[in-house]
This record gives structure tokens, sequence and C-alpha cells, in this order.
């Protein structure tokens, strides 16, 4: 087992409709020491590629983002859920249907921060059916940027998601992927992953 799938086992907690609920380390509440060796971890996984932007999308990705950013010294770009009067320009925009919220938002990026020059490592807290990444991937498109790999914390690897992506070609690097989990009992099994 992992640094990330022991912590899952001591802290996170099952619940019914296929949730994971990890709030007190990841998702609300951040335990920044493990984001940092997440970082580490995603920091050799991508070695060698030549990243110079994180993109991630609000709001559960941008803890983590901004603490592997410091593993690749380059600068966080989230993806907004909402406009704001403080947003101007032109946007790049992707429709983004949310698993756990079970809603749909247009997220934005702005066009002043990501562009043709840029080369991007995706990062996100959960992959479950993969229409965040999605959209995530198609502001990229637009931007004329490159995706250079996509970095995620827990996958649910029962779910569609992360062979969408991976059959898409992209390098997909989960640090944790569940193949099940039991709510009556609090089980979880994790997928093996050879790293």
């Amino acid at each position: 087992m992992n640094f990330l799938e022991e912590r899952i086992v001591m802290d996170g907690i099952v619940k019914e409709g296929n949730v994971l609920k990890v709030d007190s380390f990841l998702n609300h509440q951040m335990d920044i020491k493990l984001f940092d060796k997440m970082g580490e971890e995603y920091a050799k996984r991508f070695a060698g590629k030549p990243i110079n932007k994180i993109l991630t999308i609000e709001a559960s990705g941008i803890g983590i983002a901004s603490v592997v950013a410091m593993h690749f010294d380059c600068p966080v770009v989230f993806a907004k859920k909402t406009q704001s009067i403080n947003l101007d320009g032109e946007m790049y925009t992707a429709e983004v249907e949310s698993f756990t919220h079970k809603n749909v938002n247009h997220v934005i990026v702005s066009k002043r921060f990501l562009g043709p020059e840029d080369h991007v490592l995706i990062i996100d807290d959960f992959l479950a059916n993969g229409c965040a990444l999605m959209g995530l991937i198609q502001i990229v498109n637009q931007a004329g940027a490159t995706v250079e790999g996509i970095g995620i914390a827990i996958e649910k690897g029962f779910q569609q998601g992360g062979q969408i992506i991976r059959n898409l070609g992209y390098q997909l690097e989960s640090l944790a992927i569940i193949e099940e989990m039991d709510a009556s009992n609090g089980e979880i099994k994790f997928r093996s992953q050879d790293k």
C-alpha cells in the first residue's frame, strides 16, 4: 500500500452511493505534508516533461495543485465555475458535469493565462466519470496548449473515467485507484500499481 492508500484506509469514510469521504485530509481540511508527498510523487512520474503550468478546477483541486506546482516551479491556473465581475477579457469555456454535486457547470479560464506555449499538467482530487477532466482537456485544446499529463489523487477504478482518459492516450497517474468499496463495512480494495 502506498502512502495515500494508507491514509484513505485510516481516515476515509465509505458512504452509500459509491461516495468516499476524505474531507479530514484532502478536500475540506487539507494535510499539506501529504500534499507535498503527492507533489514529490508526481514530480517522479512526470519527470522529463516540459511542464510550465498546472491546471485544475475549483474548488477541491486548488490546494493539491498549489503544493504540486512548487515541485514543478510553475504557476497554477484554476478553471472557475462562476463568472464574476473581476473576470474580464476573452475566456475559454467548457461544460462539466459534477459526479459529487450532481449538477452541470460552465467552467472558464481567462485566455491571458493559457496559450499555445503552455505545457500543462492537469491535477485534480478525484476521478470518477471523467467529466471534469474532459472539460479541462477541452480548455487546454482550445488554448492550443499541450496536455503533458494528468495527476489524480483518488481514482474510482470501478467507474469509466480512467479508462476513457487512458484510451485517449493521455498519461494518467492516479496515486490511489479504488477497485471497490463497501459502505456496510467500510472496506476499500485498491488496484495494484507497481510503480
